[in-house]
């Protein structure tokens, strides 16, 4: 697969607009060793390649499809996992998420031409939207397990780490408001503690982990947690996060 080039390359500030990605996310990657432009000028300006850009798709892609920092890099290190491999599996992942749409979509259509019941039609399709968009992004296996995880956790202890998750949150907004270093050690704690809920939840399995981050990332954070957190702590997060799973943890 050949993409255009140009010769001279893209700078940071081009890139980061034409890619719809913030010109921080590219300092990042760079900063990490994640994606490091091929160039640079002489005056020190950085210079992407038509290569780089290669990267940073298969890089969007895979965070889109919910893998981890650490599985797109042993991805990308792969010298038989190209462009063309990432764009396929992202189409197929797609291509299952239209389908479950298009069921969703018929079962509506069929409650909202039914007869007039006592509770709104209007309200009867925000509680079904509430329900279904967890089924339009979960296999019916992982939704078996995850209902088999809930059980063998039981309410006691399902609702004391919904409180902590709320009192997490909060926390981590708090540092986002207050522009505290991602990398710094209290925010750290947050993200271990962040990472070890969310490991409760999934058991572990990277299937359902896939599942629940590209949730996040086609519904939006507010939506997906319900109103619990916004974009800003979302993504505040996720550099945190970033930082504890490239530090070894």
């Amino acid at each position: 697969m050949q993409i255009d080039s140009q010769p001279e390359g893209l700078k940071v500030g081009k890139l980061a607009k034409q890619a719809g990605v913030s010109i921080r996310t590219l300092n990042y990657y760079d900063e990490i060793g994640f994606l490091s432009p091929s160039r640079r000028t002489d005056t020190e300006y950085r210079l992407y390649s038509p290569g780089d850009i290669v990267r940073l798709q298969q890089i969007i892609s895979l965070r889109q499809l919910g893998f981890s920092l650490d599985e797109i890099r042993d991805c990308l290190e792969r010298s038989e996992f190209s462009l063309r491999q990432v764009t396929q599996l992202h189409i197929s992942r797609l291509k299952e998420q239209i389908e479950r749409s298009h069921q969703l979509l018929n079962r509506l259509e069929a409650i909202a031409t039914a007869p007039a019941a006592s509770v709104t039609i209007e309200n009867l399709l925000q509680t079904i939207e509430a329900i279904t968009m967890i089924e339009n992004y979960y296999t019916p296996d992982q939704l078996e397990t995850l209902k088999q995880r809930r059980e063998a956790l039981g309410e006691d202890a399902i609702r004391n780490v919904e409180a902590e998750w709320t009192q997490l949150i909060a926390q981590a907004q708090a540092a986002a408001a207050n522009d505290v270093d991602p990398a710094s050690e209290s925010v750290q704690r947050i993200a271990q503690r962040w990472q070890e809920l969310i490991q409760m939840f999934t058991g572990g399995d990277p299937g359902i982990a896939r599942s629940l981050n590209t949730l996040y990332q086609q519904e939006g954070s507010e939506k997906a947690s319900q109103g619990m957190m916004d974009a800003t702590v979302f993504d505040y997060m996720g550099r945190a996060i970033d930082i504890w799973q490239a530090s070894g943890n």
